[in-house]
């Protein structure tokens, strides 16, 4: 069976996401709309600006529905703003969380757009993570991970790719490289 992935299309760089899903031959469609979201097996949710996003999802009238889907099992991924949106608790500037994952993420912890940058996992973490370089921008930063949120990677000590049960949050840019594994994860869920 063709898996089938939803990337949720208000703001971000949904196109980047579709790209490298489609180069992993899976089907890819645009999540705008409730009924979007009964025909997926997957979402990412992108990173862009998390107010924005969030009043999109206000305006669309998709948090209970989305909130609903990822309960009851839907696999996520939220990269930098996905993540955001994805945590039980937003501090700096808050936005309503769809509290996926049992952690605390701090919005802009790395600084503004100029203060962007690139750095690999930390050593020590899973072997199938080793040497993943990570693209920050205008990052959060998570903190207080629940006992259920397993730490798969962290980048100078901090969690930056975090997993609860099927919802996946990365607080870097895994679509701008050409590294795929963060979106295989994804689909291994």
């Amino acid at each position: 069976m063709e898996r089938h992935v939803g990337v949720l299309a208000i703001q971000g760089d949904f196109a980047a996401h579709t790209r490298v899903l489609e180069g992993l031959g899976v089907r890819v469609s645009r999540v705008l709309h409730d009924r979007d979201l009964a025909a997926i097996d997957a979402l990412v949710i992108p990173g862009g600006e998390s107010t924005t996003i969030a009043k999109g999802l206000a305006r669309l009238e998709l948090y209970t529905p989305l909130a609903q889907r990822v309960r009851a099992g839907l696999p996520v991924l939220g990269t930098c703003a996905g993540a955001i949106l994805l945590a039980r608790e937003v501090v700096n500037r808050p936005v309503r969380p769809l509290a996926a994952i049992d952690v605390t993420a701090q919005r802009n912890a790395y600084g503004t757009q100029v203060d962007s940058f690139a750095a690999p996992v930390d050593e020590g973490g899973p072997e199938a993570l080793a040497g993943l370089r990570c693209v920050f921008i205008r990052a959060p930063r998570l903190s207080d991970p629940g006992p259920r949120v397993e730490v798969l990677a962290r980048v100078d000590g901090y969690p930056v790719l975090v997993r609860q049960g099927n919802a996946l949050a990365a607080t870097f840019h895994p679509e701008l490289g050409t590294d795929t594994r963060i979106h295989r994860l994804l689909l291994d869920l």
